[in-house]
Order: structure tokens, then sequence, then C-alpha cells
């Protein structure tokens, strides 16, 4: 960050919309998804961060067109919402790291989304590429935050949580400035739990703000219909093996009248939510009472474990919104939230009644997934070749910042829906 700037922790919500959905690999046809509205069905629900990438296909644009519209732009000033987006992985088998790309895909990225700053940019998946690359990276990134202002925050994201660690300590050795955050996939879900037990530790020594958790269903490897398979085939790199013991666990679960999915969704959520609480944020969480801006404080906890969920449809949306409040509900004065929010007292002890639930079913779970509990799949793949040539030409100057917005300043107005 930089220096005239707040912590991330201190203004980013602690539920995040991914959008990886919007993409061929997830989905047959990204366009035909109901994009615009589940955007805007997350804003109506407290939503205020959206989490991007130039490799998700057409993501960007599409989320750039939904809040280029008059609902948004109506009811939910820039300032009041937080865009999220990476640089340097360009295809599967295309990084580019250098200078020159970040600085064109920064300017590519604020014309689709459609915006004069981005709150966040990642190095997106930096085990693909050298430690030197992604520091120069980070470099070039950073410089732009400080001399254009078109960058707020600055991390990295990946898979594997001792090279995610590594970057980290190796980012604060080499400039003395730690990163802002660092957003691990996969890997805080029933099957893993590694960003927990391996993570947290040696991240937060790195200075790092904030850690998101993303992809709690382990890039739809946690289905009870199995692994997505969207445009291009079926792109998941789990073996089959894992997935033959994540289907016996499935069937477990519908012998227990449950859904896999359902039983890690809640279980990512609320759990990450308490042990990521040190590397978390206190943010809007989302919590229902209506076009209020909410401190953490208000529900009763400093900070929250910060989680990205990603959905293709208004009814996945509309389902992870009541586990997420739900969960809220459960946590130390979530019987007032409840109340105040219209959902009542009886919703604090159902939630509490649902968290012993879901924890006696996740052990059930992880006991019959057995030597596969927090086993990972290799990133990048042995013998995997960049197919890119880095950019070599210097960019042109950077133009004249624009003043900083101030993410604390508005509150969401009163609107009628």
């Amino acid at each position: 960050m930089s220096r005239d700037s707040p912590p991330l922790s201190s203004l980013l919500p602690p539920l995040i919309l991914g959008t990886a959905t919007f993409n061929s690999q997830y989905n047959p046809d990204p366009y035909v998804l109901p994009t615009t509205g589940i955007v805007h069905r997350a804003l109506s629900l407290g939503v205020r961060a959206f989490d991007t990438s130039p490799y998700y296909g057409p993501a960007e644009e599409l989320v750039g067109q939904a809040l280029d519209t008059p609902f948004v732009h109506d009811n939910f000033p820039r300032r009041d919402y937080f865009l999220l987006t990476k640089v340097g992985r360009i295809g599967g088998s295309e990084f580019d790291y250098s200078a020159p790309w970040v600085r064109h895909s920064i300017q590519h990225s604020l014309k689709r989304l459609r915006t004069d700053y981005l709150d966040v940019v990642y190095c997106h998946d930096v085990e693909f590429v050298s430690p030197q690359e992604v520091l120069t990276a980070v470099i070039e990134l950073r410089r732009i935050r400080d001399e254009a202002g078109t960058i707020k925050y600055v991390g990295i994201s990946g898979y594997p949580v001792d090279v995610l660690c590594e970057r980290a300590e190796m980012i604060l050795e080499k400039t003395g400035e730690p990163l802002d955050v660092v957003q691990s996939y996969a890997n805080f879900t029933l099957q893993s739990t590694r960003l927990s037990s391996e993570g947290v530790k040696r991240l937060k020594a790195a200075g790092v703000n904030v850690v998101p958790n993303a992809s709690v269903l382990g890039m739809g490897l946690l289905r009870r219909k199995g692994v997505p398979i969207g445009g291009g085939g079926d792109f998941h790199p789990s073996s089959k093996d894992l997935r033959a013991i994540i289907k016996a666990a499935s069937d477990w679960c519908d012998e227990h009248n449950d859904k896999i999915e359902k039983v890690a969704i809640r279980f990512a959520l609320e759990t990450w939510m308490r042990e990521g609480q040190e590397v978390g944020s206190r943010g809007d969480p989302a919590s229902g009472i209506p076009w209020e801006r909410e401190t953490i404080e208000e529900i009763g906890g400093e900070k929250l474990g910060v989680s990205v969920m990603g959905v293709s449809n208004l009814e996945e949306l509309d389902e992870t919104m009541r586990v997420w409040r739900s969960i809220l509900d459960g946590l130390g004065n979530g019987e007032q939230i409840a109340i105040d929010s219209g959902r009542g007292r009886d919703d604090r002890t159902w939630s509490l009644n649902r968290q012993k639930e879901v924890q006696e079913l996740a052990k059930g779970i992880r006991k019959i997934l057995g030597p596969w509990v927090d086993s990972q799949w290799p990133s990048p793949d042995p013998g995997f070749v960049n197919t890119r040539t880095p950019r070599a030409a210097r960019p042109a100057p950077l133009p004249t910042p624009a003043a900083s917005p101030n993410h604390s300043a508005a509150k969401i107005p009163q609107i009628n829906t």
C-alpha cells in the first residue's frame, strides 16, 4: 500500500464475489450466464467486492458491463465497492510478468472493467514463473501505484502454500515492504486446510496484511456431480483416485441426508472466518441489515477471515448468501444482527446447531478421505514450459495521477427494491 493508504484489512469486505465462473473453464458459454443479474443481486445483498482476472476469459468485460449500468451508478458509488484483478497469466501455458506487459495488462483491465482505478492487483499464479519474475512484476505494480494511483494495493496469488509463503518472504527481504495481500485457492476446504496449518503463521511473519481463501469447493471438486466441465473440456488437475474418494465421501453425505457441497461451503466459510482472523479484514460483512455500511464490531468480532465465493447463477448466489448470513448469526452478538436484519432470534439457534452438525459431518468426510487429506495436485505439472516470450520494450510514461478515493467516506443510499 502507499504511505497515505490505510491497511487493506481495515477496508476489504470479508466476503468477495469471485468471477472465475464467468469463463468457459467452468461453463460451456459464459455469455449466456446471468452475469449482470448476479452482480446486481450481489450488490443488493451487501456484497462489496469482486475478484476477477484477464485469464478468466470475458470475466472482466462482463463485470465491467454489469457495473456500468444506471442501477449501479444510481445506488453504489465506485468508492463503495472493491475491484480485485490480476496480471501475469495470459493462457494455460502463457505467462508474462515483464514490466511492459504488467503495464499493458493494467491499462487493459481498467478499460474492460470501466473504472479509473483498481483496488487490488495480484500477480496471478506465481508458482509458474521464477522468483525474479515475480519480484519484477511486484516492483512495477508498486511503481504504478505510487506514480499513477491507478492501483491501491498489491499482492500475489497461487496454489501451493509453500510457494506463496516463499514469494511473500522474498518480496519482504528484497524490497523491505511486505505484500498487502496473498490469495490462496483450494487450500482451506474440506479436503485441505494447508492454508491454516502451514500458511497463516509464515505469511503473517512476512508482513502480509490479508489472506483471502478462494475456491472453497476446490475448483468444483467437492460437488456431488463432480468437477465442472466447461467449453474447453475437463480442466481440473485432480487425479482420478482423488475424484473417486471424493465421490465416496459424497455418497456418504447422501446417506446422512446432506450434500457434500453444502457441508463444504459452510465448513470453509465458517471455519476460515475464525482461523483466518489474524490475516482477515474488518470491512462491510454483508450481514443483511439493509443498505447500511456496517463494521465488524457490530457483529461481535475484530476481524473475519476473508473468503471468495464463486457462483454461476442467481440460485447459487442466494444459497451462498443464506449460508454466509447464517454463519454471521452464530457469532458473538449475532442474535441482534439476525433480529435487525429481519431474520429473527431463532436463526441464531439454528445457526449454532448447524455449525455443530457440519463439524461432525466434516470429521466423517475427512475420515473417509484418509491420506488424501491435505494432499495437493502438482502446480505446475512436471515439465511445464512457459510458451510466452516476455515483452522487452519500455512502456510509455505514466499519466498524471488522479485523487485517491476514500472507501470509508460514503454510506450506501437507501433505495426501494
